[in-house]
């Protein structure tokens, strides 16, 4: 999945355990009438990512639904979701769609005078 909209929140790294770390950020998306913070999650090597953006900056960002299960002392059952951000790139000014590479695939021309075709 992916989401487009400013880097509103930028946290920094936290180290959970000795083999676990983690950054929060927040985006927020003005695509609706309603603005929407959402909140995001990097994890281990991927905390890095987010060190090339200010607070301010258009990103697009990659993610992935987590969602886990935990029994409390008492044995209720709770569900946590969390969204997991494993890429991220600045946010495209709205220029043309096609990339270099797909306009270097274009099929040329045929000239009509060395038309060698079997058939």
């Amino acid at each position: 999945m992916e989401l487009t909209g400013t880097l509103k929140v930028k946290n920094p790294e936290v180290q959970v355990s000795e083999k676990f770390k983690k950054r929060e950020f927040v985006i927020t998306d003005n695509s609706s009438q309603y603005p929407q913070h959402v909140q995001f999650q990097l994890t281990q090597d991927r905390c890095a990512l987010l060190d090339n953006y200010q607070i301010g900056s258009e990103v697009k960002v990659f993610f992935n639904i987590r969602g886990r299960e935990w029994k409390n002392q008492q044995g209720e059952i709770k569900y946590f979701n969390s969204l997991e951000a494993w890429r991220m790139e600045a946010a495209s000014g709205g220029g043309s769609s096609s990339s270099p590479a797909a306009e270097s695939k274009a099929i040329p021309a045929l000239d009509s005078q060395s038309d060698d075709l079997p058939f």
